[in-house]
């Protein structure tokens, strides 16, 4: 329950405001001189004053109570005040909400206009408190996240910030990931963070990607070869896994890997130890395996493609990464990544931001990068990225942008809550876009 501080100097407007408070579920403190008031202010949490304008009989100048407002506002800047006014003090009044009184309503005062003066402060008021908190809580978290090795990713959305808070925390053990999501969406980066933060990351981190190699040496690519054990090798060469002993091996689109492979890669997961291609002499290494792939390791399981008892070793912590489509709040911060320094207009950010992205952030760049070279100058526009025409509308209505946002504060006269109504978002989602917009 809020509690209201009642400033006044005459006991029968003191009581009659404390009952109407009370009435509609306010805590009312009572003040009857400037001293009392400094008090409950200093030693009780005031979530409003209204307070008069004179406090001695027979005084009409309004500085008693201009005195008092400022006192107030010396302890507490962000407690809101409402000034009672008589007529004759009107101008004092007007003064003091140019240097930062919240209102003031005239004596006899209306209930209904009072009540609802007090009701937008405190909804305000607590919006504002919120958005404080919300902001320490970045901070907090960006300066977290300033000690990390986050390996370039540039991200504004939730889903992402979670993925890379498993991430991160994955990267103290010495687990199996497996890191699922379609081409393009940035598994890498992921895999990089994995490493980049973890015991081993001074150790060899080494990356193989089994889709850009022919079936027939992917063994020898991962596990070595010995000379002539196929056409063209002609001498001994060491596979991945000699390569990254004692540090991390990073496997990409492993469903690309033959039965074959997946029966000596499950042998090295169990015990360290495989032989090259050609060879009998057992090798031993201790390595840490990240994977990565775009299929359906269940499907292909169910259809013989891929051994059951690979995925569960491979997959003892799975971080699965969204395409771009489901995270559009990654959207803009990787096109100011990507065009630094470059402006956009307002059909430009729609056009971004309602287009599927079937090629996931590698797609963003490129049309990014073509953007900047064909039109190397000006404001880029929503034709410039040359999207409209394979345009996929993820849905009917786009997400509100800066300008939309700016008009609706102004509307409600920075009341989020009235805002975020009218733009059909939560709160939260209207304190991320004010941050993400610079609007706060």
């Amino acid at each position: 329950m809020e509690k209201i501080l009642i400033v006044d100097d005459n006991q029968a407007v003191l009581d009659a405001l404390s009952l109407l408070l009370e009435i509609h579920g306010y805590q009312p403190v009572q003040a009857s001189s400037p001293a009392q008031a400094l008090q409950a202010v200093m030693y009780q949490r005031i979530e409003l004053v209204i307070q008069d304008m004179n406090f001695t009989a027979d005084t009409t100048s309004g500085e008693e109570g201009k005195a008092l407002f400022y006192q107030l506002r010396e302890i507490n800047p962000n407690l809101p005040i409402i000034l009672m006014t008589a007529w004759t003090e009107l101008e004092s009044a007007v003064s003091l909400v140019k240097d930062g009184a919240a209102d003031y309503v005239a004596k006899p005062w209306d209930d209904t206009k009072l009540l609802t003066s007090i009701g937008n402060l405190l909804e305000l008021g607590s919006a504002l408190k919120e958005n404080q908190q919300f902001r320490q809580r970045q901070r907090q978290r960006q300066a977290e996240l300033n000690e990390k090795d986050l390996c370039g990713l540039v991200y504004g959305s939730h889903v992402m910030q979670r993925l890379v808070d498993m991430a991160l925390q994955l990267a103290k053990s010495d687990v199996s990931v497996l890191i699922t999501g379609p081409n393009g969406a940035g598994k890498d980066r992921i895999a990089g963070i994995i490493q980049a933060n973890s015991p081993l990351k001074n150790n060899a981190f080494i990356k193989v990607n089994a889709g850009a190699l022919p079936g027939e040496l992917i063994e020898a690519e991962l596990f070595g070869a010995e000379a002539g054990a196929y056409t063209g090798n002609n001498a001994r060469r060491a596979g991945r896994f000699e390569a990254a002993d004692g540090g991390t091996l990073f496997l990409d689109e492993i469903g690309n890997l033959p039965l074959s492979g997946q029966i000596k890669l499950l042998r090295v997961l169990q015990t360290g130890e495989f032989e090259r291609l050609g060879s009998t002499s057992t090798q031993k290494v201790k390595v840490r395996l990240i994977s990565a792939t775009n299929a359906d390791l269940q499907q292909d399981i169910q259809a013989g493609r891929f051994r059951e008892d690979l995925y569960y070793r491979l997959n003892v912590v799975e971080l699965s990464l969204p395409p771009l489509a489901q995270r559009p709040d990654d959207i803009l911060p990787l096109v100011a990544h990507f065009l630094p320094g470059r402006e956009w207009s307002l059909a430009a950010e729609r056009a971004l931001l309602s287009y599927a992205w079937p090629g996931n952030v590698r797609e963003l760049e490129n049309a990014c990068k073509r953007a900047n070279v064909l039109h190397p100058e000006g404001i880029l526009d929503a034709e410039h990225f040359a999207i409209q025409s394979k345009n996929v509308p993820l849905q009917q209505s786009v997400e509100p942008g800066a300008e939309e946002i700016q008009q609706a504060m102004d509307k409600h006269k920075g009341v989020v809550a009235k805002a975020a109504r009218e733009l059909g978002l939560s709160r939260q989602a209207l304190y991320r876009r004010l941050e993400k917009f610079e609007l706060l």
